[in-house]
């Protein structure tokens, strides 16, 4: 599914690959930073969605224009992150810029806080694995009462969201491998500044996230990245990489402003 761009000389078009930022710091110790090369392979492979990764470290994020120029971002699991402020900007980018955006884990733990922060008012929203001394009144992300390492569960997926049509059902059942979630109290601030909670677990406690009105913004607490073995992508990872195909598919955009890692 490469973009093919027309050669200003009139010569044949040559294929654009869609380009795909991974922030986060990459370890051989995190088992979704050793799957994820792999399911990009299954997608070229299995979809015919072919994309060009490259691993970001969250300090380099920090940088205004780390993703800018990049075709969509994926926040990865794997906190704390080296750079919570690297992490944030991330999002931030794609979230302004219409950038499609996946957020897992640690990604949706911090799409809350800089949405929180950059669009609610909540400056001093905290994340309490980040800010273990901040006030309990300002934890937007804090511990869960009983660990998700490990864990899986049912979702109950919103009709008519963007999560229950890359789903393709009301109802699925995830792998988790977290400390943290979202606390409960915020979550109306964040609904009326226009975030939408599309998934919840057998208790009501927000699982799923997306924006309206963005080409594709969607972050999830579970890894989809974790499903099965790893030979055929989640939905949700293969919605994101066509968003990142119909992105590179639009005019011509910035180029990518460093030289980061590949990934392989």
């Amino acid at each position: 599914m490469n973009t093919r761009i027309p050669a200003p000389d009139g010569t044949p078009p040559v294929p654009r690959v869609p380009r795909i930022a991974l922030v986060g710091d990459r370890s051989p110790h995190v088992k979704s930073h050793v799957r994820i090369p792999r399911l990009l392979d299954a997608l070229g492979e299995r979809d015919g969605l072919v994309l060009d990764a490259y691993w970001i470290p969250s300090g380099d994020a920090r940088d205004p224009g780390a993703v800018r120029g990049f075709d969509a971002v994926w926040l990865i699991p794997g906190s704390p992150y080296a750079s919570e402020a690297g992490a944030l900007a991330a999002v931030r980018t794609a979230r302004e810029e219409g950038v499609p955006f996946l957020g897992t884990c640690a990604g949706f733990q911090h799409a809350l806080i800089e949405y929180a922060r950059g669009v609610c008012g909540l400056t001093r929203a905290a994340h309490a694995e980040n800010d273990p001394a901040a006030d309990a009144g300002d934890l937007l992300v804090a511990p869960l009462a009983c660990s998700l390492v490990g864990h899986e569960g049912a979702v109950r997926v919103t009709p008519g969201s963007l999560a229950a049509s890359v789903l393709g059902a009301e109802r699925t059942t995830e792998r988790y491998h977290c400390n943290y979630g979202p606390d409960s109290r915020h979550l109306d601030t964040l609904r009326a500044h226009g975030m939408r909670f599309t998934g919840e677990d057998e208790d009501g406690q927000v699982r799923i996230l997306e924006l309206p009105g963005h080409p594709f913004f969607m972050a999830t607490l579970f890894q989809p990245e974790l499903a099965g073995d790893g030979t055929r992508p989640h939905p949700v990872v293969r919605a994101f990489a066509r968003a990142a195909a119909e992105r590179a598919a639009a005019p011509a955009r910035g180029a990518v402003t460093k030289t980061p890692v590949p990934v392989g």
